[in-house]
């Protein structure tokens, strides 16, 4: 008989909750990798119930800082707080003006009771390919804010900020602060696309794409998919490719083939197989691109 997994966390920890960012920079300045922070738990009590909970000695709840919540709209920027969760996120009117395609990511996410916990910056820091907020966030030109004690605050583009399956840039003693997002142009137009086995699972495959429109013209086009690669996959060469050019089925489909051939998925997947996730793709970047142009005001002829 295999192992029974009771669900119960076994490990022992210190639990604290600081009532201010410099007060949780200090903990982590001095606990380093033996700290865990605690932002929804929607992951890290998973990792800790399955014994993955390493040698971490104290548990970081980062709730009661008020700074690390909150939707700040300035003139040429929003400023999401790390530990916002998904639900407040979801329904937020800035949001969902200026980047819907990112609301509707987080809407498909999981169930209500889970985005009710769950983080954004959890979203990011658990660096899982399937993670639907990230797509968005790096074809609306998204950049991480990471702040520790010895170094002050950085700024991470969001294409660069995963380095691997569970790994990405930030550091043991820094926090996700923030998700920076620049505001979109005129005639920006976007859309999101997320299939799963029920609509509150995981993305057997996701892909965004944003496109800004210069009149018949592609001005800017960025395209982002997630559970293609080890870690969500911005394409830049691809996305760059449309850029100056007329807007033409001809060309969504000449970027479809090109997806297609671009992508890498695992060969033994839970989720689906890679000739199921390639044909899929071909489909999705032709009716995200169609939408994404019909959204920024294009007409396809």
């Amino acid at each position: 008989m295999g192992e029974i997994n009771t669900k119960f966390v076994e490990h022992e920890y210190d639990y604290v909750k600081p009532a201010s960012l410099d007060e949780a920079l200090d903990i982590l300045a001095e606990k380093k990798e033996k700290a865990k922070i605690y932002a929804g738990g929607t992951d890290l009590l998973v990792h800790l119930k399955m014994g993955k909970g390493g040698d971490m000695e104290v548990m970081l709840d980062i709730n009661g800082i008020d700074e690390l919540f909150g939707v700040t709209k300035s003139e040429d920027s929003v400023r999401i707080g790390g530990a916002e969760k998904i639900w407040v996120l979801e329904t937020n009117p800035v949001i969902n003006e200026l980047y819907p395609a990112l609301a509707k990511a987080m809407s498909l996410m999981a169930s209500v009771s889970v985005r009710n916990m769950a983080s954004i910056a959890g979203n990011f820091c658990n660096a899982s390919p399937v993670a639907d907020t990230v797509g968005p966030c790096m074809c609306y030109c998204g950049k991480v804010e990471l702040k520790s004690k010895e170094r002050g605050v950085r700024y991470v583009d969001a294409t660069e900020f995963f380095v691997g399956p569970g790994r990405t840039v930030i550091e043991p003693d820094e926090i996700l602060t923030a998700i920076i997002l620049p505001i979109p142009k005129e005639n920006t137009g976007d859309s999101f696309t997320k299939i799963s086995r029920v609509r509150p699972d995981i993305a057997k495959i996701s892909l965004t794409c944003v496109v800004t429109r210069d009149g018949d013209k592609v001005d800017t086009c960025r395209i982002a998919m997630g559970t293609v690669a080890p870690t969500p996959k911005y394409f830049d060469e691809i996305s760059e490719a449309l850029n100056g050019k007329k807007m033409t089925k001809e060309l969504i489909a000449d970027t479809a083939d090109a997806l297609e051939a671009a992508i890498k998925p695992r060969k033994k997947s839970r989720s689906s197989t890679p000739e199921y996730k390639k044909a899929m793709t071909h489909l999705m970047a032709i009716e995200n691109l169609e939408a994404a142009w019909k959204a920024s005001g294009g007409e396809l002829a």
